[in-house]
């Protein structure tokens, strides 16, 4: 049975689903953060998912990527499942632009999270969630 890593349910929000899929926003005012869950259990990395699933994930992060670019008018967007503090299978979904916090550094470790306003994290989780109500895969 899945279990989201205690780090990923404390970090961050959840916004919505999209098949066996959690959308979860990183709740960082620096940048549109998103991660894509798949829910599998024991997945750590890409390899561990079946071809089908593997798609599936591609897919969704593929949509999820562009939808985020539209929605920010982002300059670049960082797509990585790195996992190596949270070996859970996560796809991080970030918006950049230059001269953003961390710019054109990683976001990773790259100081403290800071705390956004209720209309902008309202904001990003309807994001989220739009994204989530438009998803199509015809491998479903």
């Amino acid at each position: 049975m899945f279990k989201l890593d205690p780090r990923l349910e404390k970090d961050t929000i959840m916004a919505a689903w999209a098949g066996r899929c959690q959308l979860r926003l990183m709740p960082d005012q620096r940048y549109f953060w998103m991660l894509v869950v798949p829910e599998v259990e024991a997945a750590m990395d890409w390899h561990d998912l079946d071809e089908y699933t593997h798609a599936r994930v591609a897919r969704l992060v593929h949509h999820c990527s562009a939808g985020v670019k539209r929605a920010t008018g982002a300059k670049k967007m960082n797509v990585a499942s790195i996992g190596n503090i949270v070996p859970m299978l996560h796809i991080h979904i970030v918006a950049r632009n230059p001269g953003d916090a961390a710019w054109p550094d990683p976001v990773w470790g790259h100081g403290a999270a800071q705390t956004m306003t209720k209309a902008e994290m309202d904001w990003r989780l309807a994001v989220i969630h739009d994204l989530a109500g438009s998803f199509r895969d015809e491998l479903i």
